[in-house]
């Protein structure tokens, strides 16, 4: 894998401020397009949590290769490689990063589709397919504007690095790994190549992600002081829960660029095993929870907050099973009813995501800012990110200062009929390198 280097004359060298017209006249739209459909002509989702990455994966780093970038490709785990690809400028410098993935989440069912999910379909300025907008067309873009910076011959310092990475979203272990394996060292700052409608995001919500069990002893619905029902305490943890919810928002009142941090229940099962029933009672009962949080909130605080209201719930209840009225009332109906009746409650937070916040004084904001006027001729809109990225990991675990850009929609992410707009997605990768020349003059 033999790097292209660029050459740099005295005159070049002294040359500014940048004149990058040049360079951003080599971003062809139909280029763009056909590698956008090609990318999304490759499915790559994961399925049953198995990798599906491996085949688009693979073609990238091929494509980068004949580009002439040095190419690492790294497995996460089987089916989901990582690509690491590198262009290095003419000096030593900073290390700028564009970050990207390669999966999409599910396409559901295909005939509720108005085109066929993994077509690509070009229809007038859209193109529709899954992944299209999150974030397919944003790769495309990315690798065009390395190839516009590439082929014009176009001086810079330092170094780009396109790391294009597995899991986004799912569990997010191609940055994870990407991280721990020393990837992300040297990194002055990334761009996160996500659909934001172009906006200049600098902050983005931490995440928890929980799960709770309640634990009773199954029993006739007829019979309910045979055993214990783990749903009505589950509704009551549930309920503390929303409590701490409107605690939070009145502490933290609404970030603005955020809006309000949510505690919100995704998933209420019950029996967790097995088929429910009308006339049982379940010996468990499960919930998770999608916890967002804002900037301000300290996690390891909430996680407190949260065991704390859990082990009160759980300590009541015992309590009232070993010697309060219920015990008294299952005595009397019969001997030794109290006889194997217990509660139990368990809080497993399996997820911790940070929130993240990069200053505007950041020479990152800075040059993003200073390449959406360039290329728009308008002032950049800042904003936030309501979900996390692989820039949370970014941010929080290597302290790499972040921003979010991409094309697309806000909106049109994870549903039927994505697509994403031609015109939004050429600005997108003009932005994209216009900022690497300001990063690295």
């Amino acid at each position: 894998m033999n790097p292209r280097t660029l050459e740099i004359d005295e005159k070049s060298k002294k040359e500014k401020p940048l004149k990058i017209d040049p360079v951003l006249k080599k971003i062809r739209r139909d280029g763009l397009v056909h590698l956008a459909q090609e990318l999304i002509r490759i499915p790559s989702v994961r399925r049953g949590g198995e990798g599906g990455e491996e085949r688009v994966a693979l073609y990238l780093a091929h494509l980068l290769e004949e580009m002439g970038l040095e190419v690492v490709v790294e497995n996460v785990e089987p089916g989901s490689p990582n690509v690491i690809a590198m262009l290095r400028g003419v000096e030593e410098g900073p290390c700028l990063m564009f970050e990207c993935h390669t999966d999409v989440v599910t396409e559901g069912d295909p005939s509720e589709w108005k085109y066929p999910p993994f077509e690509g379909r070009l229809v007038r300025n859209r193109i529709y397919g899954r992944g299209a907008c999150d974030t397919k067309g944003n790769l495309a873009a990315a690798v065009k504007a390395i190839q516009a910076i590439l082929e014009s011959g176009r001086c810079f310092r330092g170094k780009i690095l396109l790391g294009i990475l597995v899991d986004e979203e799912g569990m997010m272990k191609g940055v994870k790994h990407f991280i721990r394996h020393g990837w992300a060292e040297g990194i002055r700052a990334a761009i996160i190549c996500e659909p934001v409608d172009n906006h200049l995001c600098i902050t983005q919500k931490g995440a928890l992600r929980v799960e709770l069990l309640t634990i009773g002893k199954m029993s006739h619905g007829a019979m309910p002081l045979a055993g214990f029902n783990p749903i009505p305490p589950m509704v009551s943890i549930l309920e503390k829960f929303q409590r701490l919810e409107e605690e939070e928002i009145e502490r933290l009142g609404r970030d603005p660029l955020l809006g309000y941090p949510s505690i919100t229940p995704t998933v209420l099962q019950a029996p967790v095993k097995g088929e429910a029933q009308l006339n049982v009672i379940p010996s468990q009962c499960r919930a998770l929870l999608d916890i967002r949080t804002i900037p301000g909130q300290s996690h390891e605080a909430l996680k407190k907050r949260l065991e704390d209201i859990v082990r009160d719930e759980e300590r009541t209840i015992q309590m009232s099973l070993q010697s309060g009225p219920l015990r008294e009332i299952r005595e009397t109906l019969g001997k030794g009813l109290s006889k194997g009746v217990s509660f139990e409650a368990k809080l497993n937070i399996f997820e911790d995501r940070p929130w993240t916040k990069t200053s505007k004084e950041e020479p990152i904001v800075q040059a993003v800012a200073r390449a959406i006027k360039l290329v728009t001729g308008q002032e950049p809109i800042y904003d936030g990110v309501p979900g996390a990225t692989d820039g949370t990991f970014l941010s929080s675990w290597a302290g790499i200062p972040i921003v979010t850009l991409g094309a697309g929609k806000w909106m049109v992410p994870h549903q039927k009929d994505e697509w994403v707009a031609v015109d939004e997605l050429e600005l997108t990768a003009k932005i994209y390198a216009a900022t690497a020349l300001i990063f690295l003059s």
